[in-house]
């Protein structure tokens, strides 16, 4: 993921207005927040099977997942969010580089 917000702080500070640029990379970022989303989801659910079966075998071991299931959960939510920012920030200035490129 740090070359994805590699790409997009470069564009967001290049002296030239790649459009074509900033609409891969916005495309791959929006690509990329999916499997994020995708992953949480998945922790989330294994984490909620998990919890239902602490009453059942073995439960300093569910414990030990669950605790390393909601690290996980975090870090996927933190990343998320970053992502998400980043690309606010990208969708922001490839408007005004289209108007920009409009007002020529």
């Amino acid at each position: 993921m740090t070359e994805l917000y590699e790409q997009i702080t470069a564009l967001l500070g290049a002296p030239t207005r790649d459009l074509d640029a900033i609409e891969r990379t916005l495309t791959d970022g929006y690509a990329h927040a999916l499997f994020l989303e995708a992953e949480k989801w998945r922790l989330e659910k294994r984490a909620a099977e998990v919890a239902q079966g602490l009453q059942r075998g073995d439960t300093e071991k569910k414990v030990r997942e669950l605790s390393t299931l909601a690290k996980r959960i975090d870090t996927s939510t933190g990343d998320l969010a970053e992502l998400r920012s980043m690309l606010a920030d990208l969708r922001r200035h490839a408007d005004a580089v289209r108007l920009e490129a409009a007002v020529r």
